[in-house]
């Protein structure tokens, strides 16, 4: 085991640590509320301090499994010290950071999965990784927007048919009041997942330093700063990513919103159930392509979508590479 940091220096990596999940709030702020943005049901500042509450409150609803698998699962934990964790929380923050000014919506999670296999990798090479977390992630980085779709897409189709005979601005006000809930429900789904992520990497840290005993665990006191930090995130908004994501794919009615919503929700909860850190950004992605195409395939801005696609698939080998730097670096200074 690697010799223990003295309380300042770890108190400063947790710094990051949580730094990295207000980033991740502030990037992934799109996601919970792009659609209610872009159907005008909320003013965008009451939309992130709806989508911030029931971000922070999403550790009462969900267990512990996606930061079990973060912390444990992607890169072997005796292999994590002090200098891997740093490696990989500046490959996730560098990436956020660019893609960010970009307004590209790329995802905060496969960036910190990126870093963590850079860095783990730089240090104790492929024999770091463990393959069957790594392999979960990689099949719901394709199966979470593409399921979402689908699911949105039924969706659609299925309230379309519930409304056919109802009268058109009835339809819109109940639509409008079920975004609220569909809103609400996504942002539970985008805390539970999301926070859990860097609840992961700051309990393996402190794993790491002897701090949890012989057991693996995620204290209450990691729960509810990592809640905070994201919850405070969201609260500052992305409004770059916001217009991508709300106006450049597609064009949004409240039904539409709603069950582009509903679908993601359903992907959120489904996931972080089963322990398995998916992208929300990818998930709401799939699910606002989903009802476009189910007014018409023209409908979506394909050339848009394409180009988000493009940056989920650099965004792992992107954020590796920067990991890997940043644990050279500092283990050739220390």
């Amino acid at each position: 085991m690697e010799p223990a940091l003295a309380f300042p220096l770890l108190a400063a990596l947790i710094g990051v640590a949580l730094l990295f999940d207000f980033l991740n709030g502030l990037h992934d702020a799109a996601n919970s509320i792009a659609t209610v943005v872009s159907t005008r049901v909320l003013r965008p500042h009451v939309a992130v301090a709806w989508a911030a509450f029931f971000n922070f409150i999403a550790f009462l609803f969900f267990g512990l499994h996606v930061a079990e698998t973060v912390g444990k699962g992607i890169v072997d934990a005796n292999v994590i010290d002090p200098t891997v964790i740093f490696g990989a929380l500046m490959g996730a923050i560098s990436w956020n950071v660019i893609t960010w000014i970009l307004g590209i919506p790329s995802s905060s999670s496969h960036a910190l999965i990126g870093g963590l296999i850079g860095a783990g990798t730089a240090k104790a090479g492929l024999a770091a990784i463990v393959w069957s977390g790594v392999t979960k992630t990689a099949v719901a980085i394709v199966l979470s927007p593409t399921i979402g779709m689908f699911v949105a897409l039924l969706l659609v189709l299925v309230t379309s048919w519930a409304f056919a005979r109802v009268n058109a601005r009835f339809a819109d006000r109940v639509f409008r009041r079920l975004q609220l809930i569909s809103a609400a429900l996504y942002s539970l789904g985008h805390g539970g997942n999301d926070a859990q992520k860097t609840m992961g990497v700051i309990a393996v840290l402190l794993f790491s330093q002897g701090m949890l005993g012989d057991e693996f665990y995620v204290p209450f006191w990691v729960v509810i700063t990592c809640q905070a930090a994201m919850g405070l995130g969201t609260l500052f908004g992305g409004w770059r990513i916001v217009h991508t994501m709300g106006s450049k794919i597609t064009r949004l009615t409240p039904h539409q919103g709603f069950s582009a919503e509903t679908g993601g929700a359903i992907m959120l909860f489904s996931a972080t159930w089963l322990g398995i850190p998916v992208s929300t950004t990818h998930t709401i992605t799939g699910c606002i392509v989903g009802v476009g195409a189910a007014r018409r395939a023209s409908a979506v801005r394909w050339g848009v979508a394409g180009n988000i696609v493009i940056a989920w698939v650099v965004t792992l080998p992107a954020a590796a590479a920067i990991g890997a730097a940043f644990y050279w670096g500092m283990a050739a200074l220390g």
